[in-house]
């Protein structure tokens, strides 16, 4: 509850170990917006009227990151960016969302930092409304269950697809994770689609003791398939690589099964030497 001994804004709760942590927080649209939790009661309540005062300029989020960059600021800024982001969203758009994000009207920007904001379709906004975004090195992903999910899985980009040989950003920007920038080229694992003897062909391969062709086939599927007829092959033979298997799709199981049947496999990978 709030306390008379503190400013306005401010809350006070006891931590485990009895010391006092202070939160700021501001309500705007009847909605209780927390700003963040603060060693003194000064430095929160100077996160409040800094929160106040966002939602009743009319700054661009842009703004605020070029003062941050810049170190414009007299003083450490008590709100965190993300803070700001979702403060001037509430400002502008009238709606709160927990995560860094500003509404558009056919897609909504996520800011990462002060330096990195990513676009993406509003068909997207409920999933990272209530996922944030995380980065290593150049890996995106998200928290989703206790598991790391990249969110180029989201469109159908395998774990170790290569940019530009099995997936294209359209307009050449990697920030723009609309649906419609992103071409899809190689959809299955051991499968490129390239030019052999003035032919488009799909080419499977995959890594045993180095790269080993399997073969070149006509269709992406044939390729695929190839692909995991060499990994039932090669675990027969005691070869012990995790392979991931290709799941494709609108083929019966039967169907399925006669298409490994009359695929033709490269010597290379059926005269491989048993490991038993």
């Amino acid at each position: 509850m709030p306390s008379e001994k503190t400013p306005v804004g401010v809350y006070t709760i006891k931590k485990k170990d009895g010391t006092t942590s202070y939160r700021a927080s501001v309500t705007v649209h009847d909605k209780h917006i927390s700003l963040g939790s603060y060693k003194t009661g000064a430095f929160a309540h100077s996160a409040y009227l800094e929160a106040k005062k966002i939602l009743s300029e009319d700054r661009t989020i842009e703004d605020y990151a070029e003062d941050l960059k810049e170190g414009k600021e007299k003083k450490k800024n008590p709100l965190s960016f993300e803070k700001i982001v979702v403060l001037v969203n509430v400002r502008d758009n009238g709606v709160y969302i927990k995560t860094p994000i500003y509404l558009g009207k056919r897609s909504f920007s996520y800011y990462y930092d002060t330096e990195t904001r990513f676009t993406f379709d509003v068909d997207d906004l409920f999933y990272y409304s209530n996922h944030k975004i995380m980065k290593r090195g150049t890996h995106l992903f998200v928290a989703d269950y206790g598991m790391q999910v990249s969110i180029l899985s989201r469109y159908g980009i395998r774990a170790h697809a290569v940019k530009n040989r099995d997936y294209v950003f359209v307009n050449g920007d990697e920030t723009d994770l609309r649906y419609g920038n992103i071409r899809i080229i190689n959809r299955y694992n051991g499968v490129t689609k390239d030019i052999h003897r003035g032919r488009e062909r799909y080419t499977a391969k995959i890594h045993v003791n180095g790269d080993v062709i399997i073969g070149r086939y006509p269709t992406e599927t044939e390729a695929a398939a190839a692909y995991n007829k060499a990994i039932m092959i090669l675990k027969k033979k005691g070869v012990k690589t995790e392979y991931r298997e290709n799941y494709i799709e609108g083929l019966s199981d039967l169907e399925y099964m006669a298409l490994l049947n009359r695929l033709r496999i490269s010597e290379a990978i059926r005269e491989y030497p048993s490991l038993m």
